[in-house]
C-alpha cells in the first residue's frame, strides 16, 4: 500500500527538489511555510513535471496546484516538527529506497546498452563450434597459470602445423566429452571437442565473445575462463533458428548394440516412415514405434527447444522442414534413429520486443561483470584512484593456508598499518583489507594464497569504489538528490497522514458515528416499494391462497400452509425494493393492494402484496460504512489543514507568483 502510495503522491508532487541552481536574485522565493521557503524554479519544475505535456495550463489551474502544494509542504512540516524523519524505521525505509534508486546512477549505460544490443545481434546467429580445454583452477598459482597457458599454446602451435583439431581434442583436451568413453557399461562415442550449436547466453560471455568474433574454421588463440583456457573453432555460422517446438520418433540403440541390432532398429524407422508416407498419423506411428514413452502417448510432442538443446544432426534436419506439419525422412544420431515432426517455429523477434528479456538476462550473466568494470574504470579516472602493489605483496606474506579452513585471524597482519589504496579523499590501509580478509573468509576454499589475496583484494577495492560514488551522488547529481527528497518526503506524508486521517477514520467508531448522526441525511434511500413478492410453483393452491390473501394472512401462515414435508409449493420474498430493482414490480401500479395473478416461465405464477410506499429515509450506518468512511476521512484531512494552516503561516509572494501567470 505504502509504494502504491508513493508513487501516486510522488506523481502528483514529485520534484519538490529544483534539479536547476539559481542564484538568490534568479530564483526569488515564491512562498515561505513556517520557516521553509520555497523558490519559485521549485515551484515550476514540481508543476510542469505534473502537467500534461504540450498543454498549457490556465491560471486556474496553477492556482489550485499551488494550494495543494502548500497543503502537501504542511504536511511534511508537521512531520519534521513531530520528529518522524529521525524514527530508526523511516530511516531504514528510506534507506531501501535510496539503494534501490541509486541502482541507475551506478552503472556505465553507455557500455549497457552496447552489451544489450551486442546480445541481440549475436541472437540472430546460431554458431557452431568445437574446443579444447586445458583446466586451470580460478585461484591457480602463477606457476600453474603459466604452464597451463604453455600448454594450450602447444596444442595451437601443433593444429595451426597442419594436425586436425578433432585429433587433437580427442587425445589432449581436458573436456571429458571430447574423447572416447565407458558410461553405464556403454561405450560412448567421444565428441572430439564439437559443442554443436549455440548462441548468445548459452555460454560463458569469454568464451561466446570469442566464438562470435572469430573466422570461420580458423583457430582462436586462447581464450581464457573459469574453467581454463579454451581454444575454439568455429565450424558453421547459420541464420538463428530461433525457438523450435517438434514431435519425435526415437528408436534407441540398446547396451553394447551389435551390427544386427543396427539394422534392426534402421529396419524399424523405415518402417515407421513408410507408414507416415501412406498417410498414418504421427502421433499414431509414435505410439507404436517411439522408445521415448514420455511424449510417446502425447503425440510425440517434445517441449520448446532452443538450438543449444539440440544435435547437430537435429539441425540440419530441421532446415529441411519448411511448413508446420513437415516431416523428415528417418537420420541416425550416436543415440539411435529418429524422425521428427515441425510443430511450430517462432525466430527471433525485434530488438524492440526482445529487449525487456535481454536486459534482464544482462543483468543476471557473467556480462554484467563487464558493464561493472566500465563504470568502475570511470570512477576511478573521475576522483582519482592510486593503489601501493608492494604493500599488498607484504601484507600477503601475512596470509597462511588457515584462510582456506576460515580460521586466519587479522592479528597475523598487526603492525601492517601502509596506504594500501586511494578513491578521492578515502585512504584504506592494509589494516582495513585484514580485517576484510578475515570477515570474508570461508572454509572449504583452496588455492593458491596470493591467487585467493589478489581476489578477495579486487572484490575489495570494487566495493569501496561503488560505496565512494554511491557517497557522491546527493552531492553531484541534482537529479538523485531531487529523487531521494521526493521519497523522503512522501514517506513522511504517507505515514503522517495514515495517522491522523486513514487509520483513524477506521479505527474512530466514536467519531465516524458521530459524523453519521450529523450527515446521514446526504446518504439517503429513494422511495422504495415495501413488498410481498408470493412464486406459486403449484397453481392447484391459487384459489385457496387469494382466499388467505383477501383475510390478510400473514407470511409466515401462507408458508406454514402450503409448504408441509419439504415440498415447497410457494416462495415469499418480503422486502423494501427501489425501481428497477424487479421486473415483476416495476410492472405493476406502486399503491397498496393485492395485484393480479403475474404468468412467470416453467409454470409458475405470481402475485405482489404491497403493503406501502416507502417515504425516503437515510440509510443505516451498516449500509454506507465504506463512502461514509471515505467522506469522514475527507472531512478529517480539511480539519487538519486548517489545523495545520493555523500553527504555521504561510506567505505567498504574490508578484513572483505574478509572473507565472503571466507566463
Amino acid at each position: 500500500m505504502k509504494r502504491t502510495f508513493l508513487k501516486a503522491s510522488l506523481t502528483l508532487l514529485s520534484g519538490i527538489l529544483s534539479i536547476l541552481v539559481f542564484s538568490q536574485n534568479a530564483d526569488p522565493v515564491l512562498l515561505q511555510v513556517g520557516s521553509e521557503k520555497v523558490t519559485k524554479s521549485e515551484f515550476v519544475n514540481v508543476f510542469e513535471k505534473n502537467s500534461i505535456k504540450g498543454e498549457k495550463p490556465d491560471n486556474k489551474a496553477i492556482e489550485e496546484y499551488l494550494d495543494l502544494y502548500i497543503n502537501f509542504r504542511l504536511k511534511v512540516t508537521e512531520a519534521k516538527a513531530l520528529g518522524m524523519d529521525t524514527i530508526k524505521s523511516f530511516r531504514d525505509e528510506l534507506s531501501g529506497y535510496r539503494k534501490q534508486l541509486a541502482q541507475p546512477f551506478l552503472t556505465d549505460n553507455e557500455t549497457y546498452d552496447k552489451i544489450v544490443r551486442e546480445a541481440y545481434d549475436r541472437k540472430l546467429s546460431d554458431i557452431r563450434a568445437s574446443h579444447i580445454l586445458i583446466r586451470v583452477e580460478r585461484l591457480a598459482s602463477a606457476a600453474d597459470t603459466l604452464a597451463a597457458w604453455n600448454k594450450i599454446m602447444q596444442l595451437h602451435k601443433r593444429i595451426t602445423k597442419g594436425e586436425d583439431f578433432g585429433k587433437v581434442a580427442m587425445e589432449e583436451s581436458e573436456d571429458p566429452s571430447a574423447k572416447d568413453r565407458d558410461a553405464d557399461g556403454q561405450k560412448i562415442k567421444g565428441t572430439k571437442g564439437d559443442l554443436g550449436f549455440f548462441t548468445a547466453f548459452d555460454m560463458v560471455y569469454p568464451f561466446e565473445s570469442a566464438a562470435y568474433n572469430a573466422k570461420l574454421n580458423e583457430v582462436t588463440l586462447p581464450v581464457r575462463t573459469d574453467f581454463g583456457y579454451h581454444l575454439i573453432k568455429v565450424t558453421q555460422k547459420n541464420p538463428a533458428m530461433g525457438k523450435i517446438q517438434l514431435a519425435h520418433i526415437i528408436l534407441v540403440y540398446p547396451p553394447k548394440a551389435t551390427l544386427d541390432d543396427s539394422l534392426r532398429i534402421a529396419d524399424s524407422a523405415n518402417m515407421a516412415y513408410k507408414l507416415l508416407k501412406s498417410g498414418s498419423d504421427f502421433g499414431d506411428v509414435a505410439k507404436l514405434y517411439s522408445a521415448d514413452k514420455s511424449t510417446s502417448g502425447k503425440g510425440g510432442v517434445l517441449p520448446w527447444f532452443g538450438v543449444n538443446r539440440l544435435l547437430p544432426e537435429f539441425v540440419a534436419t530441421i532446415q529441411n522442414l519448411k511448413e508446420k506439419g513437415d516431416y523428415s525422412e528417418p537420420f541416425q544420431t550416436n543415440y539411435g534413429w529418429h524422425i521428427i515432426k515441425l510443430i511450430e517455429q517462432k525466430p527471433v523477434a525485434s530488438f524492440e520486443e526482445e529487449k525487456d528479456e535481454i536486459s534482464q538476462r544482462v543483468t543476471k550473466s557473467d556480462r554484467n561483470s563487464v558493464i561493472l568494470d566500465a563504470f568502475l574504470a570511470k570512477t576511478k579516472a573521475r576522483y582519482g584512484f592510486t593503489q601501493n602493489p608492494a604493500a599488498l605483496a607484504e601484507l600477503a606474506k601475512a596470509v597462511t593456508d588457515s584462510i582456506f579452513d576460515a580460521s586466519w585471524k587479522d592479528n597475523q597482519a598487526a603492525g601492517l598499518t601502509k596506504n594500501l589504496f586511494a578513491i578521492g579523499t578515502q585512504q584504506f590501509t592494509q589494516a582495513d583489507f585484514a580485517q576484510n580478509l578475515a570477515e570474508t573468509q570461508r572454509r572449504g576454499l583452496k588455492g593458491d594464497i596470493m591467487a585467493y589475496v589478489q581476489q578477495q583484494y579486487t572484490l575489495f577495492v570494487n566495493d569501496a569504489i561503488m560505496k565512494y560514488a554511491d557517497n557522491q551522488l546527493e552531492q553531484e547529481k541534482p537529479d538523485f538528490k531531487a529523487l531521494i527528497s521526493e521519497y523522503h518526503d512522501g514517506i513522511l506524508l504517507f505515514d503522517l497522514t495514515d495517522k491522523k486521517v486513514w487509520t483513524k477514520a477506521v479505527k474512530d467508531s466514536v467519531g465516524l458515528e458521530k459524523y453519521y448522526q450529523e450527515n446521514k441525511t446526504r446518504y439517503m434511500w429513494e422511495p422504495r416499494l415495501d413488498a410481498s413478492i408470493i412464486t406459486i410453483k403449484d397453481q392447484t393452491i391459487m384459489k385457496s391462497l387469494q382466499k388467505m390473501l383477501k383475510k390478510g394472512t400473514t407470511d409466515d401462515k401462507i408458508l406454514a400452509k402450503f409448504n408441509v414435508d419439504s415440498t415447497q409449493k410457494v416462495a415469499i420474498e418480503h422486502k423494501k425494493y427501489l425501481k428497477g430493482e424487479n421486473k415483476i414490480l416495476d410492472g405493476i401500479e406502486w399503491t397498496p393492494g393485492t395485484s393480479n395473478v403475474i404468468p412467470l416461465a416453467e409454470n409458475k405464477s405470481a402475485i405482489v402484496v404491497v403493503h406501502q410506499v416507502a417515504a425516503p429515509e437515510p440509510k443505516p450506518l451498516n449500509d454506507v460504512r465504506g463512502a461514509m468512511t471515505a467522506d469522514y476521512q475527507n472531512f478529517l484531512e480539511k480539519e487538519w489543514i486548517a489545523e495545520l494552516r493555523a500553527k504555521y503561516p504561510v506567505t505567498v509572494n504574490r508578484e513572483v507568483f505574478q509572473t507565472l501567470l503571466n507566463q
